[in-house]
Parts: C-alpha cells; sequence; structure tokens
C-alpha cells in the first residue's frame, strides 16, 4: 500500500497590489483539507515559508484549525523551520498539537530556505548548527517531558514540558533531505525522511545511504520511513492536464530559476546551498488520474517510499487544487492504497 498525503504550500493570493488576503480564502482551504479526510488522503503536511510565494508563515495554526475538524487525517509540518523557535517554545507546541489531534501530530523540522534566513541576517552554517541542537533537544526531551540542556545556542535546567506529547514516547519525527549525507545523518537519529526534486535513480541512491546507515546503527527501516515528494497535474484527459502544468510552469517564471528551486524546497541542506540538486523530469507528474497512479507507484517501486507527498496544482486558483483534490482522491488514492510495493 502506498499512503497518499497532501503537501500543502497555501498558495500567496494577489491582485494587482500585491499580496492579497481575505478570511474566507483561509476558511476555503481549511474545508478543503477536512474534504481530504473523506477523500481518503493520509494526512496534509503543511510547509514552512516566509516572505513570499505562500501564506504558510505560522503552519502550526494552520495544522490546530484542521485538526478541530477532522478524526483521523494524519497532519504534520516539513518542516518547521528551528531557528524561528525557542527549542521551549517549540517543544510545548508539539505537546500541546499532539493532544489537539489526539494523537495524529507529525513532526517534521527543517534547517530553512537560504534566501529567507538572510533576511534575518542568519547563514546556512548557522542555520544548520542550530538545527541540529535543537534536534538534540527535541529527542531527549519529548520523551522525558523535561529539558535538560547545556549547548552551544541554548542552555536550559530542569525545564518542565507541559503538556507532555501524548504519543509515547513520542510523535514520528521527519527531516526533508536531498542528498547521501543528509540521509545517513538522518538514519543516524532514527529520523524518517522526504526527498524530492531528483531523478528516481538519484532518489533510490539517497534512500539506499539512509538504508544502509540505518541498518549499520541498528534502527529498523522499511518503506514507511521513507517518503517521495512530487508536483502533481491531473485532468480528465492528458491535453487538458499538459495545458494545465504549462500554466503551472508560467507562475514559476514570477522567480528566478534559484528563488523558484528554493521557495519549493522544505528543507534546504549542504546540496541545496551550492545549487548541488536539479528539477528532474520525474518530478513533474501531468496526465491523466490512471497514468498519475501508474507513474506514482512505479516511482515509489523503484525508490523504495510507502508515503507520497502530492503538491497537487502548485499555485493555482482555488477552484482548480480543489478539483485536483476530488480527482486525485476519487480516482487516483484506490489505486494506490491497492498497490503492492
Amino acid at each position: 500500500m502506498i499512503k497518499p498525503w497532501v503537501f500543502e504550500f497555501v498558495p500567496e493570493k494577489t491582485d494587482a497590489s500585491g499580496a492579497s488576503a481575505d478570511p474566507d480564502y483561509f476558511h476555503a482551504y481549511i474545508d478543503l483539507w477536512t474534504r481530504d479526510e473523506a477523500l481518503g488522503f493520509e494526512g496534509v503536511f503543511f510547509s514552512e515559508h516566509h516572505y513570499g510565494g505562500s501564506f504558510s508563515s505560522s503552519p502550526h495554526l494552520l495544522l490546530a484549525a484542521t485538526a478541530m475538524r477532522t478524526k483521523t487525517l494524519r497532519l504534520g509540518v516539513m518542516g518547521v523551520v528551528t531557528t524561528y523557535y525557542s527549542p521551549v517554545r517549540l517543544l510545548e507546541e508539539i505537546g500541546l498539537l499532539d493532544h489537539l489531534t489526539r494523537g495524529r501530530l507529525e513532526v517534521g523540522l527543517s534547517v530553512g530556505v537560504p534566501q529567507e534566513l538572510s533576511r534575518l541576517n542568519i547563514s546556512m552554517e548557522e542555520a544548520r548548527a542550530i538545527n541540529e541542537e535543537v534536534l538534540d533537544i527535541l529527542q531527549r526531551a519529548l520523551p522525558a517531558g523535561r529539558l535538560d540542556h547545556q549547548g552551544l545556542h541554548f542552555a536550559y535546567k530542569d525545564v518542565p514540558i507541559l503538556p507532555p506529547v501524548h504519543q509515547r514516547p513520542h510523535p514520528e519525527i521527519w527531516t526533508t533531505i536531498v542528498s547521501e549525507d543528509s540521509a545517513r545523518k538522518a538514519a543516524q537519529r532514527g529520523l524518517k525522511i522526504s526527498t524530492g526534486f531528483n531523478a528516481r535513480e538519484k532518489i533510490k541512491s539517497i534512500f539506499d545511504a539512509y538504508r544502509e546507515e540505518a541498518q549499520r546503527a541498528g534502527f529498523p527501516s522499511g518503506p514507511d520511513n521513507l517518503a517521495l515528494r512530487r508536483r502533481v497535474v491531473i485532468a480528465p484527459s492528458r491535453s487538458e492536464a499538459l495545458e494545465l502544468s504549462a500554466q503551472m510552469t508560467e507562475r514559476y517564471k514570477t522567480f528566478t530559476a534559484a528563488d523558484a528551486r528554493m521557495k519549493m524546497a522544505a528543507v534546504p541542506d549542504d546540496n541545496h546551498a551550492k545549487g548541488g540538486f536539479s528539477l528532474s523530469a520525474d518530478e513533474f507528474i501531468a496526465c491523466t488520474p490512471q497514468e498519475a497512479a501508474e507513474n506514482i507507484i512505479e516511482q515509489c517501486r523503484h525508490v523504495g517510499a510507502q508515503h507520497f507527498l502530492a503538491v497537487l496544482h502548485w499555485g493555482a486558483d482555488f477552484e482548480e487544487v480543489r478539483n485536483a483534490h476530488e480527482l486525485f482522491g476519487a480516482q487516483v488514492i484506490p489505486l494506490l492504497r491497492k498497490a503492492a510495493l
């Protein structure tokens, strides 16, 4: 079985004067994510991005609002940008969200996007160091319910974490990577991983590195530890899907090539900073629902991932996005859930 997720950016709504927002826009998306539960999606992973391109600067708020309207949908952020949070505040939010979701929370952490971090005069080197320290803190404090830590960036003495998490010893922790080195580091920590962008052969190499390191570390790992993220455009006919995909490509042209890559990135690491990955043709799936299901199943089988994260019709008008969710739920999800890996 392949578990289908929505990967959600909450596209920035614009008019002639620039960014535009109204309460109805956000409530329409909450209605959409509520509907996704009935459509058979495994869950929603919200992204965290700042300063343009999406309205997802506070994804925990979106997660909490969706939790109140759903019962089985798993909910997470892929990923929380650790440089923007104090570790204590992050621990407390995780604990509270785990209870608000009744144990449906998935935790995802990220370093952040270079252009966004630079707005705050934070270098990637500093962000990576902070992220590693926050990971240390969370992996010790979540199961313990208390925080003792003396590090380079943070110091705490016997701080209670309230409320303690509902899932024991703690919710699953994910991170997004694009390189073999990052995959090995994640396996050493016992994290789950998600990736995209690259061709399936490169992703298989990344996942193979994760599996090898997990085995060496004595950490049980299998398809349920791995997620493949792709951008999907579907329509009743292939010609219509390709037309919609071309419109999506035009929207990307509002960014420079580098900005487009970074704004779509969930968790940049060394390779992002060095430009060490490229957008493969495998990243884009534009076809009929039947063809999309076949493509997704083939890619997931090839790389060994049980989770598929769909960026559905990125940046499109809401009605187009809603129609895509309905079509994906009705015609793609049943085939994914029947598929054997």
